[in-house]
């Protein structure tokens, strides 16, 4: 089988996909990927790439076309929106000129459901296969984020999601929420869901790695306004004087980053550390020495029904999570009991899980056995692999 992945994202940025497209090629099939120049989430260009027209480079035997990004798109929306535009330009070009050659695109969504048009391109001139498999859905997403609700955009954008839905053969999901909002729009296909797993590997600590505090809370991952991170670290204030041997480490980068630090500053708020973007390889230790690992993110609907890459990564970590969320991954909190859940609108609601993860101590709970099920049932990266393989696979013309 020759696929083509079609994503925003791709190594060295670090995203599941790698993992995916590692495994078609030990299973013997040709692999290749659309994407652009990696620059996620620093909105800067990696070193040793150039943001040049087009490029082509290897990857563990993967063949990786890129095209430009336009850099700044972590500050302005503007700019974002014209990056999806550079996408579907750049993308559908280069797809004119290679689509030919495959028997299945794969459509890795994370972001921008416009990154799909190029696939749908080829599907059409060359009556190739496609799968998307979605992990942001529009147009919820995209309100989320702070676009206004118009009803030109409202009509654009519907039209436009019903538009790749209809014209992509096979449509799986990361979130089982997902599933209703897909459906309206395509309601004679059959949507799968196929959860995320987790990139990060548990292991020993390396070199004696240790975090500041007697008690270490640590958040990792991307740093945005949806992160909810502020209402974090104003519940972690009202705490902080009080357990001075209690620490907040935050591990990543980030369009908030320069918010958060203003007002760790503004307010002069103790203990809090910023570590910035840290190597995968590196989660493992910090995740060892941490007592216990937050996953948050704003009150908004598209948001209770989604599970962040994250939640799978501190799963393998076998640590209590504190979850200042609603939706999915509080029922799987509560229901796994693996962590304590707060009102992510709510700063009281924040102090009180602070104090009582504190209170109760590191030891408390035996949180490897009660994750068990989760990282080697609904979460298992072999199992879901070989879901998502089998159901390309489904999708090929009949020799």
């Amino acid at each position: 089988m020759k696929i083509l992945i079609i994503g925003e994202v791709f190594y060295p940025e670090e995203f599941l996909i790698n993992d995916l497209a590692l495994e078609w090629i030990k299973k013997g099939f040709h692999v290749d990927v659309l994407t652009r120049v990696p620059s996620y989430p620093q909105d800067k260009i990696f070193s040793g790439f150039k943001n040049k027209l087009f490029q082509k480079n290897d990857y563990m035997g993967i063949t990786v076309f890129r095209f430009p990004v336009i850099l700044g798109y972590q500050r302005s929306k503007v700019v974002k929106v014209i990056n999806y535009l550079n996408f579907i330009v750049c993308g559908s070009i280069i797809a004119l000129a290679i689509g030919k050659n495959y028997d299945h695109v794969f459509i890795y969504q994370t972001g921008p459901l416009t990154i799909a048009l190029p696939g749908v391109l080829i599907k059409k001139l060359f009556n190739k296969k496609t799968t998307i498999w979605i992990q942001d859905v529009w147009p919820d997403t995209v309100y989320a984020y702070g676009f206004k609700k118009t009803k030109f955009l409202e009509k654009f954008l519907d039209y436009l999601v019903k538009f790749i839905y209809k014209n992509t053969d096979n449509i799986l999901v990361s979130c089982e929420g997902f599933i209703p909002k897909i459906t309206k729009y395509v309601q004679q296909k059959k949507i799968e869901w196929i959860p995320n797993w987790s990139l990060v590997k548990n292991s020993p600590l390396k070199n004696n790695f240790k975090l500041p505090g007697k008690f270490n809370f640590t958040f990792s991952g991307n740093i945005g306004k949806v992160q909810n991170l502020e209402n974090v670290i104003l519940g972690f204030s009202k705490i902080s004087n009080t357990y001075t041997d209690v620490y907040l480490n935050i591990i990543g980068d980030g369009s908030y980053l320069a918010i958060l630090k203003k007002i760790i500053t503004d307010s002069q708020i103790k203990n809090v550390i910023f570590y910035g973007r840290q190597p995968l390889e590196m989660m493992p230790s910090y995740f060892n020495a941490s007592d216990v690992l937050i996953i948050s993110l704003i009150d908004e609907e598209i948001f209770k029904i989604t599970v962040p890459s994250k939640f799978q990564s501190y799963l393998s970590a076998n640590k209590p999570i504190m979850g200042v969320i609603n939706g999915e991954v509080k029922d799987l909190i509560l229901k796994y009991k693996i962590g304590r859940v707060a009102e992510p609108s709510s700063i009281a609601s924040i102090v009180k899980i602070f104090e009582d993860f504190i209170k109760e101590g590191r030891d408390s709970t035996d949180i490897a056995e009660k994750v068990k099920g989760l990282n080697y049932g609904l979460f298992n990266r072999e199992k879901n692999i070989e879901k998502i393989t089998a159901s390309l696979q489904k999708h090929l013309p009949r020799q």
